[in-house]
């Protein structure tokens, strides 16, 4: 077992997206901590890998992003769950933090 303590990648970058690696030598899945600052888009990609992902609203708020435009509200503790085909991307309004959980990892 292992415990992993959100409150040490607690970081922003003014104007940026910080990135923490959780869990990445799993062959189940990957966890990783992404920390954008307000305004700032991640923007909507896709991952050519059958699977699926969530991404949790840790802080903050701002939008799930799709394909065709797609804006989803997105507010602490939301979870949007996808294939990992289908597009996806964050925007935020505040700063946001949120986790992303990727099966089987990429």
């Amino acid at each position: 077992m292992k415990v992993l303590k959100l409150t040490e990648t607690n970081e922003f970058k003014p104007g940026a997206m910080k990135r923490f690696f959780l869990v990445q030598t799993s062959e189940f899945f990957k966890i990783i901590n992404f920390n954008l600052d307000a305004g700032v888009t991640f923007p909507v990609h896709s991952h050519d890998l059958d699977g699926e992902l969530s991404i949790q609203v840790l802080e903050g708020k701002g939008w799930f992003l799709g394909e065709n435009d797609t804006k989803i509200p997105a507010n602490e503790g939301d979870i949007l769950i996808s294939e990992i085909r289908e597009p996806h991307g964050v925007m935020a309004d505040t700063k946001m933090r949120i986790i992303v959980t990727i099966a089987p990892p990429i």
